[in-house]
């Protein structure tokens, strides 16, 4: 039987399936979400999902069209203090937790990791306390959603599997709150997974930035190399969108 299986739809939006339950991390299924656009082709229609894991609220992570798109037979699960936002834009079943919550969706086990990033999604909108997910059933999952290097990451040693990591974003920078190839890597290096798959990359630009030739794969690819000289231990595997690896 396979323990887990994962497929990176783009940008932070992963599906990962396991011990027959079915998790969305931070869907951004649109071919264009306020000023970006995709430059990658557009997810398939997905099947129906048991639930739904939000990092934060920023618009390019929390997309209420592409929430109310979907097809979720369990919660949307936000940091908290996200649950009156979700439920205020028609999310049923919407909950919140903390760093160090958790919940149980069938016989998986969801907890809430720390993350640092910025808590607002605009200046005077609504905010909650970022945070990442470790994902445990027959595997163990971690999805850093969006967040710099921060030495408690080290809590986390021994306990992950395969590490969901943001290595880019959108544009041709990424400031303060983000990982980039190389803070990833470092990421690695207090993590230790067996297995990291960099994501949060290649996927949206402003339609300027879209009609350019640009090498859109560098991001996974420099973080691969710097992955060898941090954490050479640990396996790196590049995933286009829509493609999916099984354990």
């Amino acid at each position: 039987m396979v323990g887990v299986e994962i497929t990176w739809l783009g940008h932070a939006t992963v599906l990962i399936e396991m011990d027959g339950v079915r998790m969305l991390t931070d869907p951004m299924l649109r071919h264009r979400v306020g000023p970006l656009v995709r430059v990658v082709p557009d997810p398939d229609r997905l099947s129906p999902v048991d639930c739904v894991l939000i990092s934060h609220l920023h618009a390019d992570h929390a997309d209420v069209r592409s929430l109310r798109a979907l097809r979720c037979r369990g919660p949307f699960v936000a940091p908290h203090p996200g649950t009156a936002w979700l439920q205020a834009r028609g999310l049923a079943g919407a909950g919140d937790l903390r760093a160090g919550q958790d919940l149980w969706v069938g016989d998986v086990r969801v907890t809430a990791t720390a993350a640092t990033h910025d808590r607002r999604r605009w200046w005077l909108g609504a905010a909650a306390d970022p945070i990442g997910y470790l994902i445990r059933g027959s595997r163990s999952v971690y999805f850093a959603g969006d967040t710099d290097l921060f030495l408690g990451m080290a809590e986390l040693r021994g306990e992950v599997d395969v590490a969901l990591l943001p290595v880019w974003g959108w544009g041709s920078s990424v400031g303060a709150g983000h990982l980039d190839p190389e803070s990833a890597a470092a990421a690695l290096a207090l993590i230790a997974p067996k297995l990291a798959i960099p994501i949060h990359w290649g996927t949206y630009a402003t339609p300027l930035a879209a009609r350019r030739t640009i090498d859109r794969e560098r991001p996974a690819r420099d973080f691969a190399a710097y992955a060898e000289r941090y954490a050479p231990a640990v396996e790196v595997r590049m995933l286009a969108p829509g493609e999916r690896i099984s354990f």
